[in-house]
């Protein structure tokens, strides 16, 4: 069932993912390699697969958990980035990139408590039968 609420947490994160992805177009992280770009790239789909497999809750709980390390790996290249960045005239400001993979962890915490929830509710119905 597509409905249920953790679709909308996975959902959020996603939403988090092409918000990265918009935002962190303006500098770059390891020279001309598009790392967060393709990290990017590759949340959004993990997201969509997690979405799709609605049936197979170990295989969502897994494509989750496969997203939050991606999502700590890209938070802490762009903290690293953050602290280096030498903030004069060239490039003033410090964005808010890492807000959001640090959004995405959390919100797809929250999606897997869901599916663990929704895993011991037809394990406990299966009891019954």
């Amino acid at each position: 069932m597509l409905q249920r609420i953790q679709t909308v947490w996975i959902f959020l994160a996603i939403l988090a993912a092409l918000f990265l992805f918009i935002t962190a177009q303006d500098f770059p992280l390891f020279g001309p390699v598009p790392f967060i770009s393709v990290a990017c790239v590759i949340l959004v789909i993990f997201g969509f697969l997690s979405i799709l497999s609605y049936r197979e809750r170990k295989r969502q709980v897994l494509l989750n958990n496969i997203s939050i390390g991606i999502n700590a790996l890209l938070l802490g290249l762009l903290a690293y980035w953050l602290l280096t960045l030498p903030g004069g005239m060239d490039f003033p400001e410090k964005g808010i990139e890492p807000v959001f993979p640090l959004m995405a962890i959390i919100f797809l915490m929250i999606a897997n408590v869901y599916i663990r929830k929704d895993e011991r509710l037809v394990k406990s119905v299966d009891r019954l039968r």
